[in-house]
């Protein structure tokens, strides 16, 4: 049995991730010592996910570990910067060890993968909520923001879209699926690739860029409003994988992809003069992207079928509120 709060962050966190020499001070005292690189700035982002809301109340604890650290990530990929560090605020309902050992391995994976260590955090006894804070850094003239789309620019979307949408119709029972289609986007719900990688290639030449947390509408639709500026979406371009076509269907899977959320793939917009050097990443294998629209004059985010017809779609998005 654990003792105390300071047992528990012993055993289970006080080694979580790389523990990568820019960590000067990490777990164990009242703040942590960290040394960004030179001529880079720091790069912050917070998320919670809570027991019912975000994910189903008796979900995996390993899997939960690994989507808590996973969000973050994709926020930290939109801003094309670097993840370094991170701190996690952890309220739990009892100290149960079973669960705290799955969570810290599931967090600590993550981690690992994309080389990010955990420095501090906090916990205490309540509903079961995470929230964790991610630092990371980048050159400050290379940051990618949403503010940075101009007309004429062409929309890309990383990956496909509506598979985390997809996998959570599962978990819930909305979606029959067979065994390997349920893994798969089961998968793309709990484990969503952060496209750190990819931000990293694109903050060259990309005017603007999001992740996709709350359906592709709404997030290109904080783009437009940033950018003050509009964009039109070809929903027949949309990228949608095999998998979701066929447990789904061609119309909820887009419906999915426009509006259903929990992908955290990248929304970017390009000008015409990256356009060559985006198209030699996709080429070569280095950027998985697909061109969906373009931004244009005035405001909102509208959809257009194969004849250029603006379609009527009711659903943004997730709502918080």
């Amino acid at each position: 049995m654990l003792a105390d709060e300071f047992s528990l962050i012993k055993r289970y966190f006080s080694d979580c991730g790389t523990g990568a020499s820019d960590t000067l001070l990490g777990v164990g005292d009242d703040c942590a010592l960290l040394a960004p690189p030179p001529g880079e700035v720091l790069a912050v982002t917070t998320d919670s996910l809570l027991a019912g809301v975000h994910f189903p109340l008796d979900s995996p604890a390993r899997l939960i570990g690994l989507r808590a650290l996973a969000v973050n990530l994709s926020d930290m990929a939109a801003m094309a910067a670097t993840p370094r560090w991170f701190q996690l605020a952890l309220s739990i309902p009892e100290a149960d060890q079973d669960w705290l050992a799955e969570f810290s391995a599931g967090l600590n994976r993550m981690a690992c993968d994309f080389n990010c260590t955990l420095v501090g955090g906090d916990t205490t006894r309540g509903p079961l909520t995470i929230s964790i804070t991610l630092l990371g850094t980048v050159p400050p003239e290379q940051a990618l923001q949403r503010s940075g789309a101009k007309p004429g620019d062409i929309v890309f979307v990383s990956g496909t879209l509506g598979d985390g949408a997809g996998g959570l119709a599962v978990l819930e029972g909305r979606l029959p699926v067979d065994m390997g289609g349920a893994t798969y986007l089961q998968d793309r719900f709990w484990q969503p690739q952060a496209r750190v990688a990819e931000g990293l290639a694109i903050r060259g030449f990309a005017s603007a860029a999001i992740d996709i947390s709350d359906g592709l509408l709404a997030d290109l639709g904080h783009i437009a409003a940033a950018s003050r500026v509009g964009a039109e979406v070809e929903v027949d371009k949309l990228p949608l994988s095999q998998v979701l076509q066929r447990s789904a269907g061609l119309e909820r899977g887009r419906n999915w992809a426009l509006s259903g959320g929990d992908d955290y793939e990248l929304c970017f917009t390009v000008p015409a003069s990256g356009l060559a050097q985006c198209q030699r990443l996709i080429d070569e294998g280095v950027l998985n992207a697909t061109p969906i629209g373009r931004i244009i004059q005035g405001g909102g985010v509208h959809c257009i079928d194969e004849q250029g017809a603006l379609l009527d779609i009711s659903t943004s998005g997730y709502q918080h509120f």
